[in-house]
């Protein structure tokens, strides 16, 4: 029996033809819940071609459905538009002020970084 894996986090394996092998035992990825207040939460600008600001939010460690209901959140008390990437959070335009306040009072430590 062939079993095709995907990507494992501590081995190189891309294939396995042990019958017994489960690529989802192997494959998961302990989560470790980490309080809000020992978060790195970084408040990055970036500048694109046409002039457009992008307010990006690395550092936040966050459950996916909880990311995306959060986004959903910050996207809406910000009144423009985002995404999220790869753990980042998005938002359009120079919002790292007004972000870091509401950061700072949902209990993250959120700072200014870059640009």
């Amino acid at each position: 029996m062939l079993c095709l894996l995907f990507k494992m986090s501590n081995s190189k394996l891309i294939y396995s033809t042990d019958s017994k092998f489960d690529p989802c035992i192997h494959d998961q990825k302990s989560i470790v819940e980490i309080k809000k207040e020992e978060q790195k939460v970084r408040l990055h600008l970036e500048r694109k071609k046409g002039g457009k600001i992008n307010t990006i939010i690395r550092g936040l460690i966050l459950k996916n459905d909880d990311l995306k209901s959060f986004v959903r959140e910050i996207k809406k008390k910000c009144a423009s538009g985002g995404s999220h990437k790869n753990n980042d959070i998005i938002i359009q335009g120079d919002k790292r002020e007004f972000l870091r306040k509401f950061l700072k009072e949902k209990g993250y430590n959120a700072k200014l970084s870059g640009g």
